[in-house]
């Protein structure tokens, strides 16, 4: 049946309407699109209830639930509940938000926080009203800043790739064979080359069974800082975006260094199957090391706890067991000359590609003050001690930091010799993954090839990827979008 005009208006105004009621029902709601609320007037708007999105692996192992309640149990006489937002941790606040579905807080890595600065979808802060203020450094801060003044985040952790291995699937010989420099330390957690060499020597020996070192190559974020320690870089000066740089200087060099380690390696180095299979991979005894952050430095102590409750340990037992068989160790130095087989080349520094995590709060809350109350109790000197225990994380914060070692004293070593490249807090990062990834997965893949299919036989030829690769990333942001 055809409708009249009279009749389709209608059932529209109809639809209006129920939409406008139901993302009322949303504290993160605006209450027209586009419409913000950013005014902090240190009055807590009580009886409210703040949607928190938090980390997965936050969520997963319990921190999440420690965090809200006790943060509920703080604001209890206020009327101040925080809950878990229920959402993907991608969510895409920049769509979202405008019509009411959307977290009031977002916990995500500098480079996804800042990218929704453009349009206002996130809040600017009174971050010197914060106790973490002070004690946070200022290169922590500078990642949630655009230059104006403002900072739309507030740190939460450090994030740099740490090396986990096996501590007792190091030879038994390691000492007089595997100690050049008598240091009391295994070369193949100090030099590349030699975590070359022993990862060639574990897939021989074990017939392609067992592997020594193994991770995803394919991911840019812990891939690219091969490139850099050889010259390259994200963009240019003050994140000049017109100068995209993972081709610069002898930034090839560390690309034949990626195609040296897929070579120790099974294939499923070119996607994402080591990145999710390396928890258990790690504790059956399959790979002896793998490359990821301090956070998930739980997710492998549970897995091999796993492992000797299944041999008939106790919980205790077997906990005590995986934290004195798991060790982590600094990103390895890498051979000057870039080849892994010359055991005579000088070393230099691997740097590596970090970010800074924390919360940010959404320009469509209804309760800012609020927002801020649980951002300052979830950034406090306990709090951060706690997510410490409890996920292994590098707090942010100077005074938490100092207090833990481990994983924490390696990070801030990283990150005070310079080794460190932050994530530039630039909405233009989200146009490197694709063209990188495809890159590094097509070098990946070449150990793997017929050799009369080989793509990259030489720096030439690697060069001229990674100059397609910036050429592709410059396309997306200036031509393209």
């Amino acid at each position: 049946m055809k409708r009249t005009l009279p009749a389709a208006i209608a059932n529209l105004l109809v639809i209006a309407l129920v939409i406008v009621i139901f993302s009322g029902a949303f504290s993160g709601a605006a209450e027209s699109a586009g419409e913000v609320s950013g005014r902090f007037d240190g009055v807590l708007e009580e009886n409210t209830t703040l949607r928190i999105l938090e980390n997965d692996t936050a969520i997963k192992q319990g921190y999440f639930d420690a965090l809200l309640t006790a943060f509920n149990a703080q604001y209890a006489a206020q009327g101040i509940t925080a809950v878990d937002a229920n959402m993907d941790s991608y969510l895409d606040l920049e769509q979202d938000g405008p019509y009411g579905y959307g977290p009031d807080v977002i916990y995500q890595a500098n480079d996804q926080v800042m990218k929704y600065t453009d349009g206002n979808h996130i809040l600017p802060l009174p971050v010197e009203q914060l106790d973490c203020y002070a004690q946070t450094a200022q290169t922590a801060w500078d990642a949630y800043t655009i230059g104006d003044g403002q900072y739309y985040g507030v740190p939460v952790n450090v994030q740099a790739p740490v090396l986990y291995y096996r501590k007792d699937l190091l030879p038994a010989n390691w000492e007089t064979d595997w100690d050049d420099d008598s240091n009391g330390t295994p070369d193949m957690l100090e030099d590349w080359g030699a975590m070359y060499r022993f990862s060639q020597q574990i897939k021989t020996e074990s017939g392609g069974t067992k592997f020594g070192y193994m991770k995803s190559l394919y991911d840019t974020y812990f891939a690219s800082g091969y490139l850099f320690s050889y010259g390259a870089y994200v963009f240019g000066p003050n994140n000049d975006t017109s100068d995209v740089g993972f081709a610069a200087g002898n930034a090839e060099i560390g690309a034949g260094v990626i195609r040296q380690l897929a070579g120790v390696m099974n294939e499923g180095c070119i996607d994402d199957t080591i990145t999710v299979d390396c928890y258990s991979r790690l504790a059956s005894g399959e790979y002896f090391a793998t490359m990821t952050t301090p956070d998930l430095y739980t997710m492998f102590i549970r897995e091999l706890q796993l492992v000797y409750t299944a041999e008939g340990l106790s919980e205790e037992d077997a906990l005590a067991k995986a934290a004195e068989n798991l060790g982590t160790a600094t990103v390895p130095a890498l051979p000057e000359n870039g080849d892994l087989s010359d055991e005579t080349s000088p070393l230099i520094p691997c740097k590596a590609m970090g970010g800074i995590n924390g919360y940010a709060i959404s320009s469509y809350t209804k309760a800012p003050d609020a927002c801020l109350a649980f951002i300052d109790f979830a950034t406090s000197f306990e709090m951060l001690l706690t997510r410490n225990e409890m996920l292994g994380i590098v707090p942010a914060r100077s005074d938490a930091a100092n207090s833990v070692g481990g994983l924490t004293g390696m990070v801030n070593q990283i990150l005070g010799e310079g080794n460190l490249v932050i994530m530039p807090s630039s909405r233009a990062l989200q146009q490197v993954w694709t063209p990188m990834e495809t890159l590094l997965s097509d070098i990946a893949k070449d150990p793997f090839r017929p050799e009369s299919e080989i793509k990259y036989p030489d720096l030439p030829s690697l060069k001229a990827g990674l100059e397609k690769a910036d050429q592709q990333i410059y396309d997306a942001i200036w031509t393209l979008s």
